[in-house]
Order: C-alpha cells, then structure tokens, then sequence
C-alpha cells in the first residue's frame, strides 16, 4: 500500500511537473524607455553694445560709383555740421553756426557737386521717383545726426570737424570727410556719465553750524511763502 501510494506521489508530482512547463509563462509588461528631460536654459538678457539709449544709424547707398561714394562723404559731413549748426548753439566756443557758414563760402562749389552726382545717383538707381527718393536721403542724412543723449559729444566732435573743414584748402572737404565723418560717429556712440549724477549727496552733520542754519532758513522761507 505505501509502494503505491508512493509511486501515486510521484507520479503526480511528474504531471504537475508537465503542466507547470507547458503553461506559458506570465510576461512583465515592458517597461518603455523614458526620455531625458532636457533641462531648460536660462535665456539673460543681453547688455547694449554701447551706452547710449538710442545710436542714429549712418545713412548707406546702394551701387555707389566712386565719384557717388565721394560725394555722400561730402554731403554727410556738410549734413552733420548743419545739425550741428542748430543743436550745438549753446557752446560759442565751438562755433559751430559760424563754421558752417564758412563752408558754404570757401567750399560752396564742392558741396554744389556732390548734391547734383548724388541727385543723379537716385535718378540712376531708382527707375521712377529718383528727386523724392533725394529728397527723403536727406531727411535721413540729417536724421543720422541727431541725437539727444549723446549731445555734447557729438558738438564737439562736430566743432573739431567744422574747424578743419575751415582750415581745409578749396576742394579738401572730401579729405576732410574721410577723417572726421568716423570719428563724428563714434561720438554718437559715447555716453558718459551726467557730472550731476555721479555727486555724492552732502550729509547735514558734515556741515558747520552756520551753513545748517543758512540751510534751514532757506527750507523755512518756502514752507512759509507756499
């Protein structure tokens, strides 16, 4: 009886065995591969190139023969010392008015030329329209001129240039041109730092006892008159 029952035991355990093989096994869900997450980049802002809240930019041409890229130097330059001319009036040392009435005496013949080549350069390039075409080169001509914040570096280049335009010999205003024209534009680009702001404020207790009352009557009579 236990032979038997021992042959049943094993006998059962091989088919259990069997089923246990032939059942497909269980598969684990496949576990999909997950992508880096990039890390976002921190965009800063980027500083100005130069320090001035607004820089004019220089008027270019397009397809300028040489005799037409001469006369633009000149007509800028003499563009330059006409703004001058009207912005930079509080300096009478630099004489700027006076200097550009100087031009138009000593080198009236050579700005004459360059406006009538620059006016046959837009009646060249531009099929129709070539005098409102000049005449909207000029505004911006002096439009590339004007400037506010960098205004007392602009008049003194400007002076500088107007003095060697005087000083320059009939028919030199192209080489004038070629000298100053950079350098009246780097002064556009230049801002320094107003005196005023730099100041560092006076405390009261730095002061004697006769300055704080000159002070105080001074803040008294206005509390008084309003």
């Amino acid at each position: 009886m236990a032979h038997r029952f021992t042959l049943w035991l094993v006998g059962t355990c091989f088919v259990l065995a069997g089923v246990a093989d032939a059942a497909p096994a269980k598969r684990r869900p496949l576990r999909r591969p997950t992508a880096a997450v990039a890390k976002k980049s921190v965009v800063r802002p980027v500083a100005p190139k130069t320090l001035g809240i607004m820089v004019p930019k220089p008027v270019l041409l397009v397809r300028a023969t040489p005799a037409e890229a001469r006369a633009h130097s000149i007509w800028m330059l003499r563009a330059a010392l006409n703004v001058a001319a009207l912005q930079c009036q509080y300096s009478v040392f630099l004489r700027t008015v006076d200097n550009y009435n100087q031009m138009l005496r000593k080198h009236g013949q050579e700005v004459a030329a360059a406006q009538t080549i620059m006016v046959g350069h837009f009646t060249r390039t531009v099929k129709k329209g070539g005098d409102a075409s000049f005449d909207r080169y000029n505004t911006r001509g002096y439009n590339s001129f004007s400037t506010l914040d960098a205004q007392y570096n602009f008049c003194w280049a400007a002076g500088q240039a107007g003095l060697a335009v005087k000083l320059a010999d009939v028919g030199g205003m192209a080489q004038a041109a070629e000298v100053h024209l950079p350098q009246l534009r780097a002064a556009l680009a230049l801002v320094p730092p107003a005196a005023g702001l730099v100041v560092a404020p006076v405390q009261m207790s730095e002061l004697n006892l006769a300055d704080q009352a000159a002070i105080s009557a001074v803040f008294q009579g206005a509390n008084d008159s309003n």
